[in-house]
């Protein structure tokens, strides 16, 4: 089995004030804090920044102790990503402090899902064309099941999407590229995933 070109290199995360919260719509200004620190990143095919999972108290966005950032680059950007250990990002005001980087291989699996996968508009049925267009252009032949729509601003919008029936070497090819745009943004990174029920969640 090919070993894939990316790993997810994963961060704990510590707010420095007693309450760090985020707004439900960072992903923006989490994306410029690390390329500021990692200006190469834009640059490499495939690597991306991860949305950061939050909890949500008393309705607000809260970091966690679970929460990580998570940053997938590739496997000869490993120690330069791991660096950033240490380090504090400035997100929407928030000061981050970054623990050690933990490194995740990333597994081929049959069915991979992704939570947003950027798209022009809400129509569901042009976005499943585009998405077997973009399949076909990266020889993946698996079953793309469409979830609900997420829109992020008036600029960033697009689905959740579920991919099943992969072979191994197309589960690697989709973990390595992604699919569609803004991969700074977390959109088009795939995870592997047991469960079709994934596709109905929203961010």
């Amino acid at each position: 089995m090919t070993t894939p070109r990316m790993v997810d290199l994963a961060f704990a995360l510590a707010g420095t004030g007693p309450t760090p919260v985020l707004p439900r719509r960072h992903r923006r200004t989490l994306a410029e804090a690390v390329q500021a620190r990692l200006p190469w990143l834009a640059d490499e095919p495939g690597a991306a920044v991860h949305r950061l999972r939050l909890s949500m108290g008393s309705g607000a966005p809260l970091l966690s102790r679970r929460t990580r950032l998570v940053l997938r680059v590739p496997r000869e950007r490993q120690a330069e990503a791991a660096a950033l250990a240490g380090a504090t990002l400035e997100v929407a005001g928030v000061p981050l402090r970054l623990g050690a980087a933990q490194l995740h291989e990333l597994v081929p699996h049959g069915t991979l899902y992704a939570h947003l996968v950027a798209a022009d508009d809400g129509d569901e049925l042009r976005f499943l064309e585009q998405v077997g267009r973009a399949l076909s252009a990266l020889q993946v032949a698996g079953r793309p099941i469409c979830g609900q729509h997420q829109h992020e601003d008036d600029d960033l919008q697009g689905f959740s999407l579920m991919v099943d029936g992969l072979s191994a070497a197309a589960a690697t090819r989709l973990l390595d590229e992604g699919l569609g745009a803004h991969r700074a943004l977390g959109c088009g990174l795939f995870v592997p995933h047991k469960s079709a029920s994934a596709v109905g969640t929203r961010d």
